[in-house]
């Protein structure tokens, strides 16, 4: 079993900047794949950035070059530093994670095991 817990989220206006963070507890895994989602009221939950243990990277395309993801191995802790924030970036913010490492599918939410409860955060212009 692996614990997930998001922090970071806030308000923040339009062009500003946040550091999202997710600390992992519970089992380990040599294999892995970790990801951020969000989901806006009314809206379907979409993968937002992936991260595996290689730290190979991918992005949603609305989020390519404002968001990265980063993750320190050692504190078990997964980062979203998110840039140029826009309204539209408005959402709850959650961290999700599985093993072994994903080869495809990287940002559909069906192929995480484990889930934080999530982080808001509210962009307004």
């Amino acid at each position: 079993q692996v614990h997930l817990i998001e922090s970071g989220g806030g308000s923040v206006q339009a062009g500003g900047s946040l550091r999202l963070s997710c600390a992992a507890s519970g089992d380990t895994y040599i294999s892995t794949s970790m990801a951020w989602f969000r989901q806006a009221p009314g809206k379907e939950r979409e993968g937002v950035a992936h991260i595996d243990d290689f730290n190979n990277t991918n992005y949603a395309d609305s989020v390519m070059g404002r968001f990265q993801i980063s993750q320190d191995s050692g504190k078990h802790t997964l980062y979203l530093q998110m840039k140029s924030l826009e309204a539209g970036d408005s959402a709850i913010y959650y961290c999700a994670a599985t093993s072994p490492r994903l080869s495809w599918g990287m940002l559909a939410s069906e192929r995480y095991k484990y889930w934080g409860q999530g982080t808001q955060v509210t962009v307004s212009s």
